[in-house]
């Protein structure tokens, strides 16, 4: 028998709120700031990570946060990540990507679109690894104020 995918909330909500944070500290002025470039050096790649916000309202924001590479091939493109912030929960949580509808907390495996299960805890765990680079490793180009 198959057993059913069930989500551990504790362990989502802690990436939710950990990536919250980092978010913060990469536009730690985001009602302000509009936007961050990050330029990551490494193995002789460089990679540039640009955020941005979207939309901005008193409990809630939307940030997309995107990867190029120099010399990269358009086919092996990081899709955009659209990122939701809860301002009263302190959370930061994954809701879509540029290329994909929003994402589902579970999914039937296997499925149409052969999500796996746990497809929604993959992307705030990949969103965690990616913001935690450009904490240790990104050197900010440019700062961007909003008139």
């Amino acid at each position: 028998m198959k057993r059913k995918y069930v989500p551990d909330l504790t362990q989502q909500m802690a990436i939710c709120q950990t990536n919250y944070g980092r978010i913060l500290r990469l536009l730690p002025e985001l009602q302000q700031t509009s936007s961050r470039e990050f330029d990551l050096c490494y193995q002789a790649r460089e990679v540039q990570v640009s955020l941005w916000v979207e939309e901005s309202f008193r409990y809630t924001s939307t940030v997309v946060m995107r990867q190029t590479q120099t010399g990269g091939s358009p086919w092996l493109e990081s899709p955009d990540i659209v990122v939701r912030l809860y301002h009263d929960a302190r959370m930061a949580e994954v809701i879509c990507t540029r290329r994909r509808r929003q994402y589902s907390g579970v999914y039937t495996y296997p499925n149409a679109n052969m999500h796996q299960p746990d497809e929604k805890y993959q992307l705030n765990q990949f969103l965690a690894e990616w913001l935690t680079q450009c904490l240790s490793f990104g050197c900010a180009r440019e700062h961007i104020e909003l008139s």
